[in-house]
């Protein structure tokens, strides 16, 4: 029988299914790859706001990866939301001792409602044990700007931006341009070449996960043995086409359509 390749997402769950965990699985077997996950927090959110998050323990964190790892293995890893200190540091350990390969780090820090999903306490703990693991690393702007300290303005911003974050440990960035004006572009850096990504940018207020989309769907073609640059041009190629082909769910903003090439009827 054929070995279908395998990816697991480290994140929030969602009960709107628009961002987290449930966003991954969706992109995950939308891109051909069984999708497994390791809950670290679960929220009780819509569209419109997170009202609740729980954050589980740890050590329970840490046992989900093993299970996971131990049977079904994982052919790259995608991590999310990680709430704080503890978490990051707990699922970083377990990357190294399980000697997890291509790991894409969407280091989440505010949902698109505004709620904060990342603790203070938590970004020294990304920055020294998480994001040196991390093959792709996703920030949108603001992440960027909270991991490096740089008001992003200028093109030279982003590429002193890119390198920083490089700098830091990570074999590759990629910070999203969804928060610039004009075409989507985000900007590509491998720790020596620069390389940019753009796409149309859609007039929908439909995008509730899409950096959990996106990241999920880098993962997913690392997976399959895409290198990089490869994956993150797959999984731009990909979210563009959910947000066009995306549809209203909710009254504030709704989930992109990670099945838009599965006919319905």
């Amino acid at each position: 029988m054929r070995k279908i390749p395998t990816a697991l997402t480290i994140a929030g769950s969602d009960s709107g299914a628009g961002a987290g965990i449930q966003a991954d699985l969706k992109t995950f077997a939308a891109n051909g790859v069984y999708g497994t996950s390791a809950i670290a927090a679960i929220t009780a959110q819509n569209t419109k706001a997170v009202r609740k998050i729980l954050q589980l323990p740890p050590a329970i964190v840490a046992a989900q990866i093993d299970a996971v790892v131990e049977d079904i293995g994982a052919d790259a890893v995608k991590t999310g939301m990680l709430l704080d200190a503890a978490i990051v540091k707990i699922v970083a350990a377990r990357i190294h001792a399980r000697r997890l390969r291509n790991l894409v780090v969407d280091p989440v820090m505010v949902a698109k409602s505004g709620d904060l999903l990342l603790r203070k306490d938590a970004m020294a703990a990304l920055k020294k044990k998480l994001i040196p693991l991390a093959t792709v690393v996703t920030p949108n702007i603001p992440e960027a700007e909270e991991l490096t300290g740089i008001s992003l303005k200028r093109p030279e911003d982003f590429k002193e931006a890119a390198r920083r974050i490089v700098a830091l440990g990570a074999k590759t960035v990629v910070i999203k341009g969804g928060h610039r004006k004009g075409p989507a572009t985000d900007l590509f850096y491998d720790g020596k070449n620069f390389r940019e990504f753009s796409a149309p940018r859609f007039r929908t207020r439909n995008t509730h996960g899409t950096g959990c989309t996106f990241a999920a769907a880098i993962a997913a073609h690392l997976a399959k043995g895409a290198t990089p640059a490869e994956a993150v041009r797959r999984a731009k190629r990909y979210l563009t086409r959910a947000i066009e082909k995306s549809y209203s769910i909710g009254a504030g903003h709704g989930p992109v359509n990670h099945f838009y090439g599965l006919k319905t009827r």
